[in-house]
């Protein structure tokens, strides 16, 4: 346990399984005033009953903050003008929404006069670090309790029995004891039936997009004007952050795009299996990178594309407010300042095609570029061009004809 007195805490809550009975625990094993913190960071349906639950549960307050606009502005498209993927698959829902989360729980605390912070992240997994890195990273110390690292309650089977025990409504069942994250770049589902990963996930568990095999027959275009590497509009309407992401997501889930079916590797050791929806920032990453693609200058390109696995890999760690993180996101935005245009694509039973894109700052020319005969490009200094940069090379097999004689 946390050491010294602790009379208030500041919970961030869910309103799911694992917070609600964490919410109840704390008021009973530390005898304290537990302050209750829901972020909406695109959750819908899931914060109607929060504060309601909260206060039944045990809560002397709720907060719920409207975060949206916040979490997909500094969070979420911070992230896609560096086109982070972790593993090549992850586009790193959960992972953007913690230090977010963090951040205003620690400004809660701070104006509730808190002694601790808590969580309900589990000692396996990665929430735990993302949450944890970046409480002290704001406050060095504060005092945190981690209540899968402390009770005997080490199953969900467990919580759910100490829920019905203590009469808290929740909405896991024995039939679908999955996890979920939801917010408005995905929805993660983990555990239960999911923990084989030969098992296929079952239809009935997608929310946010249909199947591929189920979307329209008929492709739909769309249009996605760029400003500095932002997305700022969907077919020439203007969209704040927040909405632009929610419009993609609408697109995208008609059209089947955006699951992803992964096994990757947490920070603490082990491989996890877990399924994902994101329709919307599959077809955002995927625009950035064809607008990238007329408006980047090939060597800072390559540069910064060799940053992404380390990018990504801070962001999946939980070193959101790092100094190297910090380092990278500043040379990374100035990487964007010509990254402004529009881009066409295609949507179509789970892909996403890209049909044209245009730029006023495009370094694409026609004029160089044309197989047809053109007056800017003598082809013949290709010769040269070709000999120095094969010259280590015929040196090199030179060297070894001479050897073996």
């Amino acid at each position: 346990m946390v050491g010294g007195n602790i009379k208030k805490v500041v919970l961030a809550y869910s309103g799911g399984l694992d917070t609600s009975v964490i919410l109840k625990w704390l008021a009973e094993t530390y005898d304290c005033e537990v302050i209750a913190f829901s972020a909406d960071i695109g959750q819908e349906e899931e914060l109607s009953d929060v504060e309601e639950k909260a206060l039944k549960t045990g809560a002397i307050k709720v907060y719920i903050d409207d975060l949206k606009e916040t979490f997909v502005k500094d969070y979420v498209f911070a992230a896609f003008r560096a086109n982070a993927v972790y593993e090549g698959q992850y586009l790193l829902g959960t992972s953007l929404a913690r230090p977010l989360i963090a951040k205003r729980q620690m400004e809660i605390a701070r104006i509730e006069g808190a002694d601790a912070v808590s969580h309900g992240a589990t000692g396996k997994g990665n929430d735990q670090v993302r949450f944890e890195l970046s409480y002290l990273a704001i406050d060095p110390d504060i005092k945190i309790i981690a209540p899968w690292r402390e009770w005997d309650l080490n199953s969900r089977t467990a919580l759910m029995a100490f829920a019905e025990k203590h009469g808290i409504d929740v909405p896991t069942t024995p039939q679908k004891p999955y996890s979920t994250d939801r917010n408005l770049l995905h929805i993660s589902y983990e555990g239960g039936i999911l923990e084989d990963p030969w098992q296929e996930p079952t239809e009935d568990m997608f929310t946010l997009s249909v199947s591929p095999q189920d979307a329209p027959d008929k492709p739909e275009i769309i249009e996605i004007t760029f400003e500095k590497g932002d997305p700022v509009a969907i077919n020439n309407n203007s969209l704040s952050p927040a909405n632009l992401l929610k419009e993609l997501n609408r697109l995208g889930g008609r059209h089947g795009i955006g699951r992803a079916d992964i096994v990757e590797n947490r920070f603490v050791g082990m491989k996890s299996r877990g399924v994902y929806e994101t329709p919307g920032g599959t077809i955002l990453r995927f625009a950035h990178m064809n607008m990238e693609s007329i408006t980047m200058d090939r060597e800072v390109m390559h540069l910064r594309d060799s940053l992404i696995p380390k990018y990504s890999e801070l962001v999946y760690n939980g070193f959101w407010f790092s100094p190297e993180m910090k380092l990278m996101q500043d040379m990374i935005d100035g990487t964007q300042e010509n990254v402004s245009g529009v881009v066409r694509l295609e949507l179509y039973k789970g892909s996403c095609r890209v049909l044209g894109r245009k730029s006023m700052e495009s370094l694409y020319s026609e004029d160089f570029a044309t197989f047809e005969d053109d007056s800017v490009y003598s082809q013949k200094d290709a010769e040269g061009f070709i000999r120095l940069n094969a010259l280590r090379l015929r040196i090199q097999k030179m060297i070894k004809n001479r050897s073996r004689r």
